[in-house]
């Protein structure tokens, strides 16, 4: 297979803020550095990400202006994909990418039509999450027919893959990576003990967590519904930890725990950047979304060693097995949650069991080196003329079961 030999890669991304799919980008940019790829990313916005990528060598241009995408203004907005497009083609045309890689829908629709008019060799696309989003017709019919110029269109998760090939994505451009993370700051995050001090939690309380921006579709609502109706069968010093950015239902989600009487319960964080005390301090892990692609968080928390409730959208039943590293629980559904979350607050051995469980398969199947090398592989790959479906590390089969068996 083709050898890196700096060989120059463009990423494409909507902006840098501190999300699930801009720390995979993070990652992935460094490791296939040290490989010997030459990793550029380019982003419309600008955000915390960028100091750290910057600080692993990683060469970051920003569409010219303040904000970018990310300026609250509808006509700034405009102006800045009109100023992005033809600065991105320029670029890419000045540059010479061999590979342009694009994550994230906006960076996707501008993107890709800037490499297919400035002939890159190979162009790219990550979908990190289902294809909810696409409300409109036009965003439908416009990514449909940007997937036939591509050379690789990648899934993170089974389910999205299959949306992906229902899109009309030929099987043999079709590719599956799985998102892969730096575990040892997880599986190392310290004593218990520590973790509650600071963040003033007893030693014998019950604490759960969820890690989740709040947005309408993480489900915190069916959360604290879910406590409200079992809030006198938990222990009686019990905690939820709420950590993530307010996008808009913070004060709803208050009123709502102040109506179940539930206020000295729970505890809204706010974003945060200590995830792994967090988790280190907690006994369960939750994540109650409508939709998913494949939850970083899910990784995150079996990696600190916490059985995992999970609702069974996306990939989450694909990185959570329930019954052996946590259960799998139908979204929307505030009586199967209060259900699972009784039964694992009730038997300590059990979460021990699916705790120890999902920390070993995270370390097996969700590292960091499976997904690095999957995209070397595919890079090296499809450098060489193979299409996706010759690379046995990313391609996609949609009659095979599961890929990673628990």
């Amino acid at each position: 297979m083709a050898s890196p030999n700096n060989a120059k890669v463009l990423f494409v991304i909507s902006d840098l803020a501190v999300g699930g799919t801009e720390r995979q980008v993070a990652t992935l940019a460094a490791e296939l550095a040290r490989l010997g790829w030459g990793v550029t990313i380019y982003s419309f916005a600008d955000g915390k990400l960028r100091q750290q990528l910057e600080r692993d060598g990683i060469k970051v241009i920003l569409v010219p202006g303040k904000r970018g995408l990310m300026d609250r203004s509808r006509l700034a907005r405009v102006l800045s994909v009109g100023i992005g497009t033809f600065h991105l083609f320029w670029l890419m045309l000045t540059l010479r990418p061999r590979i342009v890689h694009c994550f994230l829908p906006a960076a996707y629709l501008i993107a890709a039509p800037s490499a297919f008019l400035a002939r890159v060799p190979v162009r790219i696309m990550s979908r990190r999450s289902l294809n909810n989003y696409q409300t409109s017709a036009t965003v439908r019919w416009t990514e449909r027919y940007l997937h036939r110029t591509m050379q690789a269109v990648l899934g993170n998760s089974r389910k999205v893959a299959e949306q992906l090939k229902d899109e009309g994505v030929p099987l043999d451009r079709l590719g599956l990576i799985y998102n892969g993370f730096d575990c040892s700051a997880y599986t190392n995050a310290g004593a218990r003990a520590v973790h509650r001090e600071r963040l003033g939690l007893s030693a014998d309380a019950f604490v759960m967590c969820i890690v989740a921006n709040l947005i309408p579709y993480k489900g915190h609502r069916e959360l604290i519904a879910a406590l409200g109706l079992v809030a006198t069968k938990l222990p009686a010093k019990w905690r939820l930890l709420v950590a993530g950015r307010d996008d808009g239902i913070g004060s709803a989600l208050h009123q709502q725990t102040a109506q179940l009487g539930l206020q000295d319960h729970v505890c809204f964080l706010g974003a945060r950047d200590d995830i792994p005390a967090i988790l280190g301090a907690s006994d369960i892990g939750l994540l109650c979304s409508h939709e998913e692609g494949f939850s970083n968080a899910i990784l995150e928390g079996m990696a600190s060693g916490l059985p995992m409730i999970v609702t069974d959208v996306g990939g989450n039943a694909e990185a959570a097995v329930d019954g052996v590293t946590g259960m799998v629980v139908p979204a929307r559904d505030p009586v199967r949650l209060a259900d699972a979350i009784v039964r694992l607050a009730s038997d300590p051995a059990l979460r021990q069991r699916f705790g120890n469980a999902g920390r070993l398969r995270v370390i097996e199947h969700f590292g960091l080196v499976p997904f690095v090398n999957g995209h070397d592989r595919l890079y090296r790959g499809l450098l060489d003329g193979m299409r996706v479906s010759d690379i046995p590390e990313v391609r996609f089969s949609p009659s095979a079961r599961a890929t990673i068996q628990a």
